[in-house]
């Protein structure tokens, strides 16, 4: 899938949006610091998001029988126990998972301050992820060929200026592609149209 997104007003340059078709779970990444705990898997149709869990994967496994209260109540405990916050994921097509970090790690990223903001990103990186919402851009150069032999023949074509992939949700990459754009768009003293 591809869409031209907008084009500099001289029409020298164009910008495409493309599904990413090879994207990386962003769960392998080595510098996640969210822990994520699966709930439930829909009888085994979703991969589990985390192999173990973290820290306090014990903790749920003692509480989890109680489907009603479990949630709740392990919050509460990463709350009270640990200064840390959890937050729950229940995306219409994946599986059901608690994202959480512990006090002492939310004071070493950032004091606390922006915890959950973080926790939400890492989580809505992993559901664009599992849902295939993840994009890259295409720069494109409009180019004029002419026929050695006729030189009164010509056409133009759309030639590769500059790509990135690896967007997690397509309003990031909307973003990140309009900004390439102006980018080129300097380059040739145009502006932009959307």
């Amino acid at each position: 899938m591809s869409d031209v997104l907008a084009t500099t007003d001289d029409g020298r340059f164009r910008v495409r949006l493309v599904l990413d078709e090879h994207p990386t779970n962003p769960r392998n990444d080595d510098e996640t610091l969210v822990h994520v705990i699966t709930i439930d898997t829909h009888l085994g149709q979703y991969h589990p998001v985390d192999k173990d869990g973290g820290p306090l994967a014990h903790i749920w496994e003692r509480l989890k029988w109680n489907r009603w209260t479990g949630v709740d109540i392990f919050t509460r405990y990463v709350a009270a126990c640990h200064g840390g916050i959890v937050l729950e994921s229940s995306p219409e097509k994946g599986p059901r998972s608690l994202w959480y970090m512990t006090g002492e790690e939310a004071m070493a990223l950032d004091c606390g301050l922006l915890t959950e903001g973080y926790v939400e990103a890492e989580m809505e990186e992993y559901e664009a992820w599992a849902t295939g919402d993840v994009w890259g851009f295409v720069v494109e150069e409009r180019v004029g060929w002419t026929r050695d032999d006729d030189p009164d023949e010509s056409m133009d074509t759309w030639e590769h200026a500059d790509s990135c992939f690896g967007f997690y949700g397509k309003k990031f990459a909307r973003e990140q592609a309009r900004e390439a754009l102006t980018f080129y768009a300097g380059r040739s003293a145009g502006t932009v149209a959307a």
